[in-house]
């Protein structure tokens, strides 16, 4: 039986040398390894009592929308500065080469919620952090944190320390 890591195409030296990529497109394009990437994030959430699933901007929208229509949760998109035709509530962060705005509707969460956040990957960590800190200006309550990769060399882990985090895989490097 295969496993989600076995989809995850590894490229070297990209996009530097001394760099592999984790490339999730090979997981996306196989039915399969869509379907075992999905389930196995959602089985992160098993026993986690949720309200809301909210996924950042582009691909924790691609694992999180199927998510929380699995169970039947609503979904909310955190998206890059200006996407959002509402008002809307904003954090800035910390890149490796500057710094970069998410947002969410105002109204996108309901003080007191349940929410668990979805994403691809987490690296550095910063931002996921900026997302959470998002979630509780609005009043909710990060209740677990998924993902389908983490890069624990990178140690983004440690930003969400007092979170529940959950990856379906780790790889040690960078």
């Amino acid at each position: 039986m295969k496993r989600v890591e076995d989809y995850v195409r590894s490229i070297p030296d990209f996009p530097e040398p001394g760099i592999i990529f984790r490339d999730i497109t090979s997981v996306l394009q196989d039915a399969d390894g869509l379907q075992l990437a999905i389930d196995s994030m959602q089985a992160c959430l098993k026993d986690t009592e949720v309200d809301v699933i909210a996924g950042t901007e582009s691909r924790g929208f691609i694992f999180g929308v199927p998510i929380a229509y699995n169970l039947h949760k609503p979904f909310v998109p955190i998206r890059k500065k200006g996407k959002l035709p509402c008002e809307t509530v904003s954090q800035s962060y910390d890149l490796e080469y500057g710094s970069a705005t998410i947002e969410m509707h105002k109204d996108s969460i309901k003080p007191g919620q349940k929410v668990a956040i979805v994403d691809d990957l987490i690296a550095t960590g910063g931002t996921i952090e900026a997302a959470i800190k998002l979630v509780e200006e609005l009043g909710g309550e990060v209740v677990k944190v998924v993902f389908l990769m983490e890069l624990a060399g990178l140690k983004g882990r440690e930003k969400l320390a007092g979170y529940d985090v959950a990856s379906v895989i780790k790889y040690d490097g960078k």
